[in-house]
């Protein structure tokens, strides 16, 4: 996929899906789907210059997020970009256009932004909203309005209605919420996929192994969302990259069933949150390959026990009820 940040490097013309897209959830997939269905061969794969028959299935997107850049706060993110990238490729997405939200940008009106950003910018020939889409300077913009800046240039506008599910329609606030409050069994329904912690497998302070339960610790990106603290029954996945050795592919992981906890190790005097997964029936080294790690159930809370002893017992506990869980899984 391709990624820029600059309108100058763009490939055009373009078919836009424009929105913020954090969780690229079933709601996102709908506003997401008409840029995909548009268009025809690509540009981007075409030889010579790109014509009007050939727009590029386009994500428009902010960064940073608005509300970070009226807030001075940053947002933990259920997608941070390369996972981002990873699910807009998965839906048929060409290129990622991440739009600099900066003062000069918030300060466009709705006039100036489809004539500077969609016009000029990104050569569009369609665009895609969610019905609830507002641009421009005080949000300002919304679809009506931009139907009638885009009708006049001949730019089609599809306006996705609200993707209900279960009397209440799917957003990133409502998954937020479910994730903190350790409810994983609601997440699957909003995004369309379990909900995964991705990282690189890092050193830690190997206790685990000295209590019989060897852990891989997980270096999340920096501003990945947490959700609650405490233990999970997960599967987990190598993220293998095209380039990878033969020997990397042959020792990868899928969907290998494992006990998961996210929490502070109070038990042990921790400092930070940390991401350690025991991996049941597994021997190797996975120092330095990343892991996607999908959460399927979660367990129970974070809590301190007397020490080791108890946290050994109860790990064992924790273990056998994961693998329980997995299981029952496997056999429906």
């Amino acid at each position: 996929m391709r990624i820029t940040s600059d309108l100058n490097q763009v490939v055009t013309p373009t078919r836009v899906a424009l929105g913020n897209f954090d969780g690229v959830h079933l709601g996102h997939c709908r506003v997401i789907q008409p840029a995909v269905e548009g268009r025809s061969t690509s540009p981007i794969a075409c030889e010579g210059e790109p014509s009007r028959e050939c727009p590029v299935s386009t994500v428009v997107t902010f960064s940073p997020h608005p509300r970070e850049f009226f807030s001075g706060q940053q947002r933990s993110l259920l997608t941070p970009v390369p996972e981002k990238v990873q699910q807009l490729d998965a839906l048929g997405i060409e290129q990622l256009v991440l739009l600099p939200f900066d003062a000069a940008l918030a300060k466009l009106s709705p006039a100036e932004f489809v004539e500077q950003v969609l016009v000029q910018g990104l050569d569009c020939r369609s665009v895609s909203i969610g019905a609830d889409f507002h641009f421009g300077a005080g949000r300002t913009g919304n679809a009506d309005g931009l139907r009638q800046l885009l009708e006049p240039r001949g730019i089609e506008l599809n306006v996705v209605a609200l993707y209900p599910q279960e009397g209440d329609r799917i957003s990133s606030s409502r998954i937020r919420a479910a994730l903190e409050a350790g409810d994983i069994e609601a997440v699957e329904p909003l995004l369309g996929r379990r909900y995964a912690l991705q990282g690189e497998v890092v050193k830690g302070k190997q206790l685990g192994r000295t209590i019989g339960f060897p852990t891989a610790n997980l270096a999340l990106p920096e501003r990945k969302f947490i959700p609650q603290l405490g233990v999970y029954a997960v599967e987990v996945t190598s993220v293998v990259h095209g380039e990878a050795s033969a020997a990397a592919t042959e020792t990868a992981l899928n969907h290998h069933p494992a006990v998961m906890n996210i929490g502070l190790r109070p038990t042990v005097s921790g400092e930070g949150v940390t991401v350690e997964v025991h991996l049941f029936d597994w021997q190797g080294d996975l120092y330095g390959q990343n892991l996607r790690v999908e959460l399927v159930q979660f367990l129970r809370p974070e809590q301190k026990f007397d020490g080791l002893d108890a946290l050994k017992t109860q790990i064992s506990v924790d273990a056998d009820q994961a693998r329980k869980c997995l299981g029952s899984l496997e056999a429906v």
